[in-house]
C-alpha cells in the first residue's frame, strides 16, 4: 500500500506513539491539541502519515490570527509548537517527505509561513525540511539537567544569581503559589498582559491558559506558578510537564519590583521541584536568535543550563504578503495596545 495522509486519528494511536517516540514532545499530544482547539484565534490541525497500520510522520500544527475579519489573512501564521515527529527508519523519511508536499500543496495558500519550532535535534532530517521549502534558521535553548542533587544544580548557577536567590529566600519577601483552580488565572494572565504590552507583543487570548488549566490540570501536564511580594503579584510562570520534562511555555515578571529578583526566585523554586518531583529535565522553551540582541536570553544562560542549538524551520508561502505584512508589524509594535483598541472600537477583534 501506499503512504496515505491522513487529517485525524484515533486519540489513543495518536498518544502512544508520541509517549513511544524519544523525540515526542508535549505539543505532539492529542492532549495539546485539544487545548489548542479550545483557545480563540486557533485552530489546530493533524496532519500524519500513514501507510499499513501505522504512522510513520506526524504533524500537528496550529494557524493562529491576531485580526479577524477581513485582516485575518494578513495576520495568519501556521507554528508546529513541537516540530515534525517521525519513525527513524526509510519509511518515515518518505513519509514526513510526502507529508510536507502534500502539506504545502494544500495548505500553503492559506496562511503566511509555517514554522517549526525544534525541540530535540533534527539534524538527520534537514536534507528533507529543505528540499520541501523549510528552511533552517539559528534559534537557541538552554538545557536543565533535573538528574542532580539540590545543592549540584545551584552550584551551576551564575555567583550573583545565587547571591540573589539566597538573598531572596531568606528573607523570605517573596511566596510562591501555584494555581490550580481558573478564578485564580485572573492575577496571572493580568501580569502577563503587562509584560508583553511593555515588550510590544501580542499575547495569546486568556482561553489559550484556561484551556491548559482545563485539559492538562487533571492530568498533571502544566503547573500555573506565581510569586508575591506581600499580596502584589510580581512574577509568573506557566509549565508544561510530559515524559520527565519541564517546558518553559510561559513567564512574566513586574519590572518596578526587579529589586526583588522575584523571577530568579520563582525559576529557583521550579527547578528545586521538578528535580524532586523525579524530572529529568528543564526547558528553558528558547532562547532566541544567537545573533541578536535578547535580554531574556541573558537571564535563562544565568542558571547554567546546557545550550543547544536545534533551531526552526521556516517555509515561507506567501513572501509578498509577508514582507508588507512584517514592515507593518515593525511599525505598529509598540502601539499594538493601542491599535486592539481602535480596531475593536471599529468593529474588528483582534485577537490578544
Amino acid at each position: 500500500m501506499g503512504i496515505e495522509i491522513l487529517r485525524t486519528l484515533p486519540a489513543g494511536e495518536w498518544a502512544e506513539f508520541v509517549a513511544k517516540h524519544p523525540h515526542g514532545n508535549v505539543f505532539h499530544t492529542p492532549e495539546m491539541f485539544e487545548v489548542f482547539r479550545r483557545t480563540k484565534g486557533f485552530a489546530p490541525q493533524i496532519w500524519a502519515a500513514w501507510q499499513d497500520g501505522r504512522i510513520l510522520a506526524l504533524f500537528p500544527v496550529a494557524v493562529i490570527w491576531l485580526i479577524d475579519g477581513l485582516l485575518r489573512s494578513f495576520s495568519t501564521r501556521s507554528v508546529a509548537f513541537g516540530s515534525v515527529l517521525y519513525t527513524d527508519d526509510e519509511d518515515g523519511r518518505r513519509g514526513l517527505r510526502h507529508l510536507l508536499e502534500v502539506y504545502r500543496r494544500e495548505r500553503g495558500r492559506e496562511v503566511l509561513f509555517t514554522e517549526l519550532r525544534n525541540l530535540s535535534d533534527l539534524t538527520p532530517a534537514q536534507s528533507i525540511l529543505n528540499a520541501e521549502g523549510f528552511v533552517f534558521q539559528e534559534h537557541m535553548n538552554y538545557l536543565i539537567d533535573l538528574n542532580l542533587t539540590e545543592e549540584e544544580i545551584f552550584a551551576r548557577i551564575g555567583a550573583k544569581t545565587r547571591k540573589h536567590i539566597r538573598r531572596g529566600v531568606n528573607r523570605n519577601d517573596v511566596r510562591i503559589r501555584t494555581i490550580e483552580r481558573r478564578d485564580g488565572l485572573c492575577e496571572f494572565y493580568e501580569l502577563l498582559s503587562k509584560t508583553y504590552r511593555h515588550a510590544g507583543v501580542p499575547l495569546s487570548d486568556c482561553s489559550l491558559f484556561q484551556a491548559a488549566l482545563e485539559v492538562l490540570g487533571p492530568k498533571k501536564m502544566v503547573r500555573f506558578s506565581m510569586a508575591y511580594v506581600g499580596d502584589v503579584p510580581v512574577a509568573a510562570s506557566a509549565d508544561l510537564l510530559y515524559k520527565k520534562v519541564m517546558y518553559g511555555w510561559y513567564g512574566a515578571v513586574d519590572r518596578d519590583y526587579w529589586k526583588f529578583t522575584p523571577n530568579e526566585v520563582l525559576t529557583w523554586n521550579l527547578l528545586k521541584w521538578g528535580s524532586e518531583t523525579g524530572f529529568h529535565v528543564y526547558d528553558f522553551g528558547g532562547a532566541g536568535n544567537p545573533n541578536e540582541k535578547y535580554g531574556v536570553r541573558d537571564f535563562k544562560a544565568k542558571f547554567g543550563g546546557t545550550r543547544v542549538q536545534y533551531g526552526r524551520n521556516v517555509c515561507v508561502h506567501s513572501p509578498a504578503m509577508l514582507t508588507v505584512c512584517r514592515q507593518a508589524y515593525n511599525v505598529t509594535r509598540k502601539w499594538w495596545p493601542l491599535l486592539r483598541r481602535g480596531a475593536v472600537q471599529n468593529g474588528i477583534r483582534p485577537v490578544q
